[in-house]
């Protein structure tokens, strides 16, 4: 666009030149100077050589007489004066003939001015400013366009930031773990159908139910959010058919019952389940770290409710959590009871008779916060706790003090300089948050990814990989034993923040990179 504008700048330059020499060209050929050279009364003819033949009977005198006076035919040039070298003619010779015929003879000078060249510039000067017009024209239409795409694209950072802050939103990832699990049990079911001994039927259904929930997770991606949870529970129905399914495909194999819920009437943690994802983090993407679980309370354990605590995005302190009467109401983000604090520090916290126990910040107090009235009931100091990141768990920070709720009530797994950092667990008075009983382990907690207690038990997690965790030590505060596990534990993200059991569930609710997820532990069957 610069190079169109400075090229016809130029040519209307050349134009206001060329316009001049034309002025000029004009006075030339009608001066009085000019007309002085040929009187009215003569009579020229001139040949292709430039010669003229003059029919007057005048006195020429000379040959230099009148036509070579240069007084009366000076020719103006366009930027001045007139110049003798500048003359249209010159050089000239006049005879008569034996009739009375003047004749004389005039040699024109080369440098004529150039018309024709004149009106094919003018003619490219046209062409160029249609071209230029054209051009500018599209400009026009280029700016116009860039202004609606501005337009466009602020709507969009607009809706894209409502998205953002709303309270329900299931994004590819939750799409893509229900797929996950729909998959698994189309694999299970194909198993199912080659070993199956006897009717089919149930099996042959079951395959069919899942085809379908297939093509329902398609179509729900383009429906309603909520609908989310509709499918979550039909897979939660699938999967407890499948697994009856799948413990009666051997005739007369016993069905070992599980525990009643709340007792320890087993043989331990003998394995976990697959995750189920329930949810992202009511507050977003941003929070990473945080906790989450249900209450227990043994007095009314059916009748706990869920709550959800993401740490800022700093990773250290607690200021928002969340409290939800049902599971549904979690999913679905209502009627959430929504509280602050601006003391609480890590994920460590746990919840224990619709009370929240976590670490004041930048000390070694703990802390007992009631959940119906949002205040601190009792501060105590855990002894010779570190804290402030001394000992913390691998890849999550400020967790030197965590929490943990079993059947036997409320613990507390920490490590102290005495014991070179190695873990320390603490059975702690619920009330008064006296330590009642400690045992001193020779795991080093910095090495451990995770802990939660089972039974009087400690099982401490380490990671394998980006998408496994290894149940891979225990201690036995009821005996003093200790020693090393292998139970793998899948998970959808990198990092585990932290991990709360559920007696009465018996389930782990694990914070995992700001998704929340259960899991069904699975024990072994008591010594007789």
């Amino acid at each position: 666009m610069r190079l169109y504008l400075l090229s016809l700048l130029g040519l209307l330059f050349l134009l206001i030149l060329v316009e001049g020499y034309v002025e000029n060209y004009e006075i030339l050929t009608s001066s009085p100077g000019s007309s002085s050279i040929f009187s009215s009364g003569d009579s020229f003819s001139t040949s292709n050589s430039g010669s003229f033949s003059d029919s007057s009977t005048g006195d020429f005198g000379s040959s230099t007489g009148a036509f070579g006076s240069s007084s009366g035919s000076d020719i103006p040039l366009p930027g001045g004066g007139p110049s003798p070298a500048s003359q249209p003619f010159s050089n000239f010779t006049g005879s008569m003939d034996s009739h009375g015929t003047c004749q004389c003879s005039v040699l024109v000078p080369d440098a004529t001015f150039p018309v024709e060249r004149v009106e094919k510039l003018e003619f490219i000067a046209h062409i160029l400013s249609e071209k230029f017009q054209q051009e500018l024209s599209k400009v026009r239409e280029y700016i116009l366009m860039i202004s609606i795409y501005e337009k466009r694209l602020l709507n969009l950072t607009t809706r894209v930031e409502i998205m953002e802050k709303d309270t329900i939103s299931y994004t590819e990832l939750d799409f893509e773990l229900i797929k996950i699990e729909v998959k698994e049990m189309e694999k299970l079911i194909i198993q199912l159908k080659k070993s199956f001994v006897g009717s089919s039927e149930i099996v042959n259904q079951l395959e069919v139910e899942i085809r379908n929930m297939t093509l329902l997770v398609q179509k729900l991606e383009t429906l309603d959010k909520n609908n989310v949870l509709a499918i979550r529970r039909e897979i939660v129905a699938l999967k407890k058919r499948l697994k009856e399914c799948e413990a009666s495909k051997v005739e007369n194999t016993p069905v070992v019952p599980p525990p009643a819920p709340g007792t320890c009437g087993h043989g331990g943690v003998a394995n976990i389940s697959k995750p189920s994802v329930v949810q992202l983090n009511w507050r977003g993407f941003s929070y990473k770290y945080g906790a989450w679980g249900r209450d227990y309370s043994p007095h009314h354990p059916e009748k706990g409710l869920y709550w959800v605590a993401p740490l800022n995005t700093d990773g250290r302190y607690l200021e928002y959590y969340s409290l939800y009467n049902t599971l549904d109401d979690l999913l679905l983000y209502t009627n959430a009871q929504q509280n602050r604090i601006t003391y609480g520090q890590g994920s460590g916290m746990a919840v224990y008779n619709n009370n929240m126990y976590l670490n004041w910040q930048n000390s070694r107090d703990i802390v007992k916060l009631n959940l119906t009235t949002n205040t601190i009931s009792v501060r105590q100091t855990l002894p010779n706790a570190a804290f402030n990141n001394r000992f913390s768990y691998a890849n999550v920070a400020w967790q030197d003090i965590d929490f943990a709720v079993d059947e036997n009530g409320l613990w507390v797994i920490y490590s102290t300089e005495a014991n070179t950092g190695n873990i320390v667990i603490s059975k702690l008075n619920d009330t008064t948050l006296e330590v009642l009983n400690t045992w001193q382990t020779k795991q080093y907690k910095p090495s451990v990814s995770n802990a939660f207690m089972v039974c009087g038990v400690l099982y401490a997690t380490r990671t394998l990989n980006t998408r496994a965790e290894e149940i891979f030590y225990y201690y036995d505060t009821n005996t003093g034993n200790e020693g090393q596990l292998s139970i793998k534990m899948r998970k959808m993200q990198e990092n585990v923040q932290s991990i709360n059991y559920h007696p009465f569930d018996q389930k782990l609710f694990v914070y995992n990179d700001g998704y929340l997820l259960n899991y069904d532990v699975i024990f072994q069957q008591k010594p007789q």
